[in-house]
């Protein structure tokens, strides 16, 4: 069951739309009216990640321990300590120093001990000493996520160099920066830094940074116009005063000049038609939601982006063209040629004053741009792209200025001007900036597509205590608030998460979960904000909204993917350090090359254009080899790949967290499916009971149904469904009080109910209660396992009662799947809590070979740290739930059938259909990506590997080719963009053929 759990802080990302009840301990605000009780948690879940069942005092506890470690004989072995302790659960942070054979653990001491991190160390092959602990409780709003948009980065050594600056502020706790989105996610202390002291570094650092957002995810904010408070102090000051007294409002911000109040506020707690009634009872002017500016958000700033890169490209054609033709075609045509060579000044023609007016503004007003970033990077001892084009066209420029003045005052010089040459590389390089910015954009197409779903307005309703209409009103969607009823009419989109409280109808989900098919909904049943409404009327209440939506949640994963770097970009940003310094001392290098044999009369004079001396045709390549080499290709090899097939990915309902997963994914070659809700469906029903003590069937199911209604494991819930049909009110049973009910994981709960102690499990709880099981218990269970269903023996005062078969089917298309794996030389096995006898039948039936069988959680998290010990890859392929310690085991968890419980943090990879071909499609998606990466960085270094020795003159002397400056600046612009469209190639993924044909055979998972 999904439920909706309560706003909380932390330094997490932020808090589930809908989590199940059993791991929040016990806060259940059911969305379902049909599901008013208490639920009691009784997963275990271990994670260095947030775990789902953390409680927030139990989360908000860190311990730091350090370690003496005895025999590292060399530095790997600091590494193969780090992995090892890095595994336990709990672990957020392992260091080891091998020259001080030192190793400090940050970990959860609700998860893990330091004994246990100690006999970790012991076990791959190191002494460890515990030196100290200390622990300390940490506040849940001690850590904030400051978002922001930085402006002038152009390649990787950018990037780096704000983390850099970012990461050395006092305060700052994580740093990352994302040259394909432009933006970057600090993760800072606020009582240490402000957002503003974080601008401030990237302002120092060179670039523009503009502040998208600061704190809690999980907090909403609304901006409302109240007229007159640019004249009236007294209202500002009760407006806030009111405002703060509001239970859920975090932070109110007035802008007295523009009319405008700003609040934040936890959406479960408040909502913006109480701000608007509660500022109009003041008795000031009408409240209403402030207009939308325009140019905000990211897909705004990408606009503008566009916009000034084109701008700036069409000034600069004006400039650029006359100065080509006056150097390269009028020269040519009889009449003009004359006017062109007219002296002016001695050997000064007006065709070199033209062009020198001309090149001028291009060089120093439209290139302005260039020399801006050159000169931030060079302050902060970096070079950077714009370094290198600020120096090749330099170097075209003041040559031809020389020139210009040699002329000027000489009658006899004859040297040629290359103002052509910096003007045309310019002008060549802001196209390719444009062409790349507007492909850049294209890779975050994905994102927008899901803000733009949510609609316009909705039709809020007045419901009288019986349910009845009262009376329609539509407003605007941002005013919905939680609890609202809404009515959703054919056609229109359902705007806000919630349930159905009237009617039926079919939802097209596609564009939330990729499911193709509409899904039947009807009252209780659960509806997505975002997804349409095919044909019937439905009422919803709405039950999260604003930033705690699914489609909000969905965002803001797809947007942090973005932002994650794949490791594989580690090997861009290395090259990036020296890429630079190394093409400046090649261009060096080849100038100097080429001058020197010419001083020494190395080649034929046939060699040199007409137009040229030695030294020009000299500066002609160094300047090629100089506006040539491009790092920008290798910088965005990585991130737009990852950013379109991310994206990719959310629109077929696979959500991908970040680069690691990305990668670590597509190296899988070994997948641990959990039984019960991954292969099965997920929903059993008791099919079979046998009664081994006299009395009647219905007092034995409503002690069964007064124990299990506590627990929320899926066999429990098809007990207590099976036992309604034993009570009058269906709808609304009441059970018996059950008292001490003890929830014991893997096998079973144990209640005292009536006064009768019911012991209600597997058969090694019995044992472990010291229970006798009689011979036809035994005979009974041994037939139930033998046909794959699953046999729970219910234990009344020490004595076995009775036994109850359940049966989970299979999923369709579950064999198919498994074949499928095994032709993509994938080793599948299967895991569950279950007994041996029902696992065997249920793998046997799905064509797997390996199982484990009666596993506690703790043991399935052991299984996946062997078989990576084995040289394994492994994914773990669990519900999310009491599967979270081997998700976070797994080098990739993967919870399916998520739905809008999209924020499970044990996952990698969370697939929101309950549907096991999407297990291939995430596997098969990270292959085609970083199939992608590979060619990106092939055609990346390929480019500069080839193109270098080209515009260095190699090929000249056996063929006469030479490439001019502005045709490698050409070249280079293009490499960039050639690299974005190649990651673009992935919008047009198609999940693999074998799938298709099962939908084909019928197939399909609803």
């Amino acid at each position: 069951m999904l439920m909706a759990a309560a706003a909380t802080k932390s330094q997490a990302p932020s808090t589930s739309s809908y989590i199940c009840s059993r791991c929040w301990g016990g806060r259940h605000l059911s969305p379902s009216p049909q599901n008013p009780g208490p639920a009691a948690c009784s997963s275990s879940t271990d994670t260095r990640r947030r775990p789902r069942a953390m409680s927030t005092k139990d989360e908000n506890k860190v311990a730091k321990a350090l370690f003496s470690v005895n025999g590292m004989t060399y530095s790997p072995c600091a590494g193969v300590i780090e992995e090892a302790v890095n595994r336990l659960p709990g672990i957020r942070n392992a260091v080891v120093d091998f020259f001080n054979y030192r190793a400090q653990v940050l970990y959860n001491p609700g998860f893990v001990d330091e004994e246990t991190i100690r006999e970790t160390i012991d076990h791959v092959g190191f002494q460890a000493t515990l030196i100290n602990v200390d622990i300390n409780e940490r506040s849940s709003s001690a850590v904030q996520v400051c978002k922001i948009h930085i402006n002038g980065m152009t390649c990787t050594s950018c990037s780096s160099t704000i983390e850099s600056a970012l990461q050395a502020i006092p305060g700052v706790q994580k740093a990352q920066v994302a040259l394909a989105t432009e933006e970057a996610e600090v993760h800072h202390n606020p009582k240490t830094v402000s957002h503003n002291q974080l601008l401030q570094a990237i302002e120092d650092a060179g670039f523009e940074a503009i502040l998208i957002s600061t704190g809690d995810d999980s907090i909403s904010k609304i901006e409302l116009k109240v007229d007159g408070l640019d004249t009236d102090d007294h209202t500002v000051r009760m407006i806030k005063k009111s405002l703060q007294s509001l239970p859920g409002v975090q932070e109110i911000v007035i802008y007295p000049e523009l009319n405008k109040v700003s609040i934040s506020y936890i959406p479960d707690m408040t909502g913006p038609r109480i701000f608007i009634s509660i500022i109009e009872s003041t008795g000031s002017s009408k409240a209403m939601l402030y207009p939308k500016a325009k140019g905000e958000g990211r897909e705004a700033r990408r606009q503008e982006e566009v916009d000034q890169y084109y701008r700036f490209f069409l000034w600069s054609l004006v400039f650029t063209v006359p100065v080509f033709l006056t150097s390269m075609v009028l020269m040519y045509i009889p009449g003009i040629n004359h006017v062109l060579d007219i002296k002016v000044v001695k050997m000064l023609s007006v065709g070199m004053l033209l062009r020198w007016e001309l090149s001028t503004p291009v060089q120093f007003i439209i290139g302005r741009r260039f020399y801006t970033g050159a000169y931030k990077s060079l302050r902060h001892g970096s070079a950077n792209m714009d370094v290198l084009i600020v120096l090749g066209t330099n170097a075209a420029y003041f040559y031809s200025v020389y020139s210009l003045s040699r002329a000027a005052y000489s009658k006899d010089f004859k040297g040629t001007d290359f103002f052509e040459t910096s003007s045309m590389l310019i002008s060549f390089i802001l196209l390719g900036k444009y062409l790349e910015v507007l492909a850049k954009r294209k890779t975050s197409d994905a994102i927008a597509k899901l803000m733009d779903l949510t609609p316009e307005t909705a039709i809020l309703l007045a419901l009288d205590d019986e349910g009845n209409v009262m009376s329609e009103q539509e407003i605007d969607s941002r005013l919905i608030q939680k609890n609202d009823a809404i009515k959703i009419i054919p056609g229109a989109k359902v705007a806000a998460d919630g349930y159905v409280l009237w009617g039926e109808s079919h939802v097209n989900e596609s564009m939330i979960t990729g499911e193709a098919r509409p899904v039947g909904k009807r009252k209780g049943d659960m509806v997505i904000g975002g997804t349409v409404n095919e044909n019937g009327v439905l009422y919803i209440q709405a039950t999260q909204v604003g930033s705690e939506s699914a489609l909000s949640q969905i965002v803001r994963l797809v947007e942090s993917a973005q932002m994650a770097k794949a490791p594989v970009q580690k090997f861009a940003d290395s090259i990036s350090k020296y890429f630079v310094p190394l093409v400046i001392m090649l261009s060096f290098s080849t100038w100097f090359a080429w001058f020197l044999a010419g001083k020494l009369h190395s080649y034929p004079k046939s060699w040199i254009p007409s137009s040229m001396s030695r030294f020009e045709l000299a500066l002609q390549f160094g300047i090629s080899v100089m506006v040539i080499a491009c790092p920008c290709a290798l910088g965005l090899a990585t991130p737009t790949a990852v950013m379109v097939g991310t994206g990719v990915g959310a629109s077929q309902g696979v959500l991908i967290k970040g680069g690691q997963a990305l990668e670590s994914a597509h190296k899988v070659n070994c997948i641990i499916f959990d039984k019960t809700g991954t292969l099965t469906a997920g929903k059993p029903v008791v099919v079979n009971t046998q009664l081994l003590k006299n009395m009647a069937l219905r007092e034995f199911y409503v002690l069964l149904a007064a124990t299990e209604v506590n627990s929320e494991h899926p066999l429990a819930k098809s007990i207590v469904e099976h036992a309604k049909g034993f009570v009058e009110d269906k709808e609304n049973p009441a059970w018996p009080e059950a008292r001490d009910f003890i929830a014991i994981t893997g096998h079973g709960v144990k209640a005292i109910v009536e006064n009768k102690e019911i012991i209600v499990g597997n058969k090694s709880l019995m044992l472990d209660q010291s229970i006798a099981i009689p011979l036809e218990a035994e005979d009974m269970l041994a037939k139930v396992e033998g046909m794959a269903q699953t046999g729970i023996l219910v234990s009344i005062d020490g004595e076995v009662a009775g036994v109850v078969a359940i049966s989970d089917p299979l999923k369709p298309g579950a064999q198919e799947v498994i074949s499928i794996l095994k032709s993509m030389k994938i080793r599948s096995i299967v895991v569950t809590g279950d007994n041996w006898g029902t696992a065997k039948s249920i793998a046997k039936e799905v064509g797997i070979e390996t199982i484990i069988a009666e596993a506690k959680p703790e043991d399935k998290a052991e299984k996946v740290r062997d078989l990576q010990a084995s040289g394994y890859i492994v994914a773990m392929v669990g519900d999310g739930i009491n599967d979270s310690p081997a998700l976070v085991a797994a080098d990739v968890g993967m919870a399916i059938g998520a739905g809008t419980d999209i924020a499970i943090e044990a996952a990698d990879i969370v697939l929101m259909k309950n549907n096991l071909e999407d297990v291939i499609t995430a596997i098969d998606l990270s292959r085609k990506t970083f199939s992608r990466i590979r060619l990106n960085y092939f055609w990346a270094l390929g480019y500069n590997v080839l193109g270098i020795p080209v515009a260095a003159g190699v090929l000249f002397p056996f063929t006469g080719f030479r490439l001019p400056p502005w045709i490698a600046g050409a070249a280079m612009a293009a490499s960039s963009v050639s690299v974005v469209c190649s990651s673009l190639l992935l919008k047009n993924y198609r999940r693999p053929r074998k799938l298709d044909n099962l939908e084909i055979h019928g197939i399909r998972i609803e």
